[in-house]
Formats: C-alpha cells, structure tokens, sequence
C-alpha cells in the first residue's frame, strides 16, 4: 500500500453523517425538501463503515422507522412514498394524496433501502399498492416518471422502478420489453449512456442502465450486450479514470468527482471489468478528498456533504486492493 496516501477517518466520516442526521448544516439546506434521500446517504454511509448499530441508538433507529413509515401514503395512483412531510400539512386523520402531495418514484426507492437498513421487517408494506404505483409511473416508450402521469422522466426513474421490483420479487406492474428498450435509446456511440435519448453519455446513467440491464428478469445471467457493446463500455469508462486517479463523469471533463468513484466504478464491476481500475491512484484521490473534520467532498478542498460521502465509500468496496486500506485506519 502506498505510504503516501493519509490515513482514512472512519471515525470522522461517521461523525459528519450523523451530525448530519441530526440537523442540517447550512450546506445542506437545500436537500430539507428531499429528506429521504439525504436519510438513505447518512445511514448508507454508516451501514458501509459497519457502525450503524454502534453509532446509533435504538430509540433513534425506531424513530427513524416511524418517520418513514409516515411518508408512506396511499391514493388513485397506488402507494408510495413522499420525499418529506415539507409541503404537506398535519392533519389529525390520513387523507389520500392529491396530485401535488402525492408519493415520488426515486424517494420511495431510497426509504425502502433506508428501513432495510434499519432492520426493519416491512410488515406495514402497501406491496400490492406499490405495483399499483409503479405501474402508474410507466409511460407509453418504457421510461417512468418521477410521479404518475408527469414530472421529470429518464434513466433514474427506470432504475429505481427496476429496484423496487426485485426487492419485491413482482415484476407484474411492469412492461420490462418497453422498459429495456428505452435503455436502448439511451446508449451513445461512445459506449456509455444518457440520462434519456440523445443525451450525452455520463458515469452516472451509464452505471443505472447496466444495473437495470442485470437486475431485468431473464433466462440467465448474461448481459443483453453484444460482445462489442461491452467492450466499448468498457472503454469508454476506464478512460474517465483522470490522472488525479479519480473518476470524472464525461469524456475530457475535468476535475474528477468522487461521487463517480462509484458511478464508473460500479458500471465496471457490473461489466465484469473492475480490475482494470488503478485503485492505488483512486485511494489516493479519495483520500485527498477527505474533510480534515469528517466527510468526503467532491473534489479535494470542499465541503463535504452526505452524498459525496456514502457513494465514496460505496466505490472503496467495490475495489479488493483497497480493502486492507479501509479496514486498518481508524
């Protein structure tokens, strides 16, 4: 291992998370609005440095559960989950959700990983609700929108829709021919993918759409990707790796940015291709990115923030010559 690289500060990064969870900082504000993802982040970030349970109470964690489940709401268009109670005022009794208050595709993917996390045992699941929802935000070409019937549409939505089917285990709420054939449109020529048809290819969809290609039910387990599709992701992912040994998003774009750590990373290892990375120069960017008080930044000399934090550690596990790195610091 490289002498070089500072040691890893598990134990800060653990503090910055749960200082997080516990009231935003001012850099945070932003996200008050998309509480359950920020949730997802911080508790994610603990769950992967192993502490969740050594770091959090138990009264926490069955708060944290209530809170949840409370955002779980139930109208025409099914189940789901709303981002936060923000824009929706107490009321003494439950009432269906309107069109402006109802449940968002990508917040409920994140709660149902975030009470996975807590241990929680679904037993308060809406699971034929849910279908019913998903179902609801499939659009006529296989994408999905955020929200039934409108709002923002592309890979992510198809992603998360993808995720929540295979937790469930019911894939009956969706049409997953239409579904993989927006994929489809969304690939480049370079190899990578865009966020929706004619987009510019970038680490993050590119990671979404092999993840929903692999997670789609099939036969077997090969990928829907002609040998030279493959090879060319392939390509096309391993030069993003900068010179810094970060990740960089899109072709030439520069810095890198640790939040593709895992975007590429990840994409690699679904493609069986994660030992083409130069893990001890991307240790080295990590590490550079540490927050000297707790947090992983964006790039070196930021702010940390949650997200930044949990998908860096998320790219450390996917890398077995870093391991020994990650366990052995504080």
């Amino acid at each position: 291992m490289n002498d070089a690289i500072p040691k890893f500060a598990r134990v800060g990064h653990a503090g910055h998370v749960n200082r997080c969870l516990s009231g935003l900082p001012g850099s945070q504000v932003e996200v008050d609005s998309a509480r359950l993802a920020l949730g997802f982040y911080c508790l994610g970030a603990l769950d992967l440095l192993g502490v969740v349970q050594n770091k959090t109470s138990e009264t926490d964690r069955a708060s944290w559960r209530e809170w949840i489940w409370e955002q779980q709401t139930q109208g025409v268009h099914g189940t789901g989950f709303r981002p936060s109670p923000f824009a929706t005022p107490d009321s003494p009794t439950p009432e269906p959700y309107s069109d402006y208050n109802g449940p968002h595709l990508v917040m409920t993917y994140t709660a149902l990983l975030t009470l996975a996390i807590l241990r929680d045992d679904f037993s308060k699941l809406d699971r034929a609700g849910l279908v019913k929802f998903i179902r609801a935000c499939q659009r006529d070409d296989g994408s999905f929108s955020i929200v039934p019937g409108n709002g923002e549409t592309d890979l992510r939505t198809l992603y998360c829709a993808f995720c929540i089917c295979d937790m469930l285990g019911d894939w009956s709420g969706v049409n997953v021919e239409q579904a993989l054939k927006f994929i489809g449109t969304c690939r480049t020529y370079e190899g990578g993918y865009g966020q929706a048809p004619f987009c510019e290819a970038s680490g993050g969809p590119t990671y979404i759409a092999l993840a929903s290609l692999h997670l789609a039910p099939r036969a077997d387990d090969t990928l829907p990707l002609t040998r030279v599709q493959r090879t060319k992701s392939i390509h096309w992912l391993i030069h993003n790796q900068h010179t810094s040994g970060g990740f960089c998003g899109r072709t030439e774009k520069s810095p890198a940015d640790a939040c593709y750590s895992f975007w590429c990373g990840a994409a690699l290892k679904v493609l069986g291709a994660v030992d083409l990375i130069e893990a001890e120069s991307h240790a080295s960017f990590i590490a550079s990115c540490q927050f000297k008080f707790g947090g992983i930044a964006k790039v070196p000399d930021h702010d940390p923030d949650p997200y930044h934090t949990y998908l860096s550690l998320a790219a450390l596990t996917l890398f077995p010559s870093q391991r020994t790195w990650r366990r052995t610091c504080p």
